[in-house]
């Protein structure tokens, strides 16, 4: 849950500026993020495991957590639905004396609603059946997280086959009650994304 939000907060945060700021290199910086998206992890794994290894994280929740709250494919998304939020509101509240940061909590963060629960599934979904960078960076059983204990079942020689498929269905329940409780917000989210006013 800490990623999911983390994640859905700072693409939010990054959306914004990208997608409502005027400053010098902006959309240079915007397509470099952006650029990241075509990296495979395979490639980053071992540098970030150094940098973690040298901040002491190893087998600790700011290894599972801190690198993986950022992400560009959601502040692409964010800055796609925002850029369709018609620019008079934020200009009505720039008008009553708003700071740049409460236009973006009180009217650009409502308004996308859809975005950021669309987000915030996908988040949900794609961390809570992560493998590789926990398998990576914890060693003691009590970090491991589900996918990882999943894994636990199965031997060399031998599968429990019944303990892992009640396991996986136990494990499947919270991204299925996540994603029906969202349904609506994903439907209507991916349908305004990259609209434009």
């Amino acid at each position: 849950m800490l990623v999911t939000a983390g994640r859905v907060f700072t693409s939010s945060l990054a959306a914004y500026s990208f997608a409502r700021l005027r400053y010098p290199g902006r959309d240079t910086l915007f397509f470099l993020y952006l650029a990241t998206i075509m990296v495979p992890m395979q490639i980053v794994i071992i540098p970030n495991f150094i940098v973690v290894t040298k901040l002491g994280w190893i087998d600790t929740y700011n290894a599972l957590i801190l690198p993986v709250m950022f992400s560009a494919y959601g502040t692409f998304m964010l800055r796609q639905f925002i850029l369709g939020i018609p620019r008079d509101l934020e200009d009505a509240a720039l008008i009553d004396g708003c700071s740049r940061f409460r236009i973006y909590w009180n009217i650009i963060l409502p308004l996308s609603k859809p975005a950021l629960a669309t987000l915030a599934t996908f988040t949900f979904m794609t961390n809570w059946n992560s493998f590789f960078w926990p398998l990576v960076v914890t060693s003691s059983m009590e970090m491991k997280i589900l996918p990882v204990g999943l894994a636990a079942f199965q031997g060399k020689y031998n599968t429990d086959w019944t303990m892992l498929m009640a396991a996986a269905v136990i494990t499947l329940l919270p991204v299925v009650i996540v994603y029906l409780f969202n349904q609506r917000f994903i439907t209507k989210g991916i349908a305004l994304t990259g609209k434009k006013a």
